[in-house]
């Protein structure tokens, strides 16, 4: 695989940095990452992963851009409202660079889909917004052996953590066994 004239231009930065160089740059091109969630956290994920030239995204969520998302969802505008999140976040993504792949998977998330999924990608990133993904993805990140990165924010806080099944770390049900009480902690 090779970079274009117009990625050589576009990436030329990224180019004459030791740490990414042609090789770095080729490894992101060849990259897959599977994005669950296209809202507060998956837009400017989608939207970096785009501009540095991740060469497959896949995005999965089923709901649909809502007024009250706008203030902090920055993929996507009015004129997006009532569409398909994870359309309106393709289309940002594409209109950043044209020169990669985004796959949407307007589905919910659930056992019978997942492994099936997750085969199609590298790494797996986890923006969802409720335990019960957050659980159905890490398990089958785990037993698919994909690398997960998961995020959640809550108010003003945030927390990310990269998981590694592969070299035997832990998981994230490894650090919460089972999900916290529904009345003590908000979705």
């Amino acid at each position: 695989m090779k970079l274009n004239n117009e990625e050589i231009n576009r990436y030329s930065r990224h180019l004459t940095l030791p740490e990414v160089g042609m090789a770095g740059q080729l490894e992101l091109k060849e990259s897959s990452v599977l994005m669950i969630g296209a809202g507060g956290l998956g837009s400017p994920l989608g939207m970096y992963l785009g501009a540095v030239g991740v060469g497959k995204i896949g995005l999965v969520d089923f709901d649909v851009v809502d007024h009250t998302n706008l203030h902090r969802q920055i993929a996507h505008t009015t004129s997006d409202e009532g569409r398909p999140k994870v359309e309106s976040l393709r289309d940002t993504i594409l209109g950043g660079n044209p020169n990669i792949e985004v796959e949407i998977h307007n589905i919910r998330l659930e056992r019978d889909n997942v492994l099936e999924l997750f085969k199609q990608y590298d790494i797996i990133a986890d923006g969802s917004d409720n335990f019960e993904t957050r659980y159905l993805i890490n398990d089958a990140a785990y037993f698919s052996k994909k690398p997960l990165v998961s995020a959640s924010i809550f108010r003003f806080q945030g927390q990310i953590t990269i998981f590694s099944p592969e070299t035997g770390g832990p998981c994230y049900r490894c650090l919460y066994s089972e999900p916290p009480p529904a009345a003590l902690v908000p979705n």
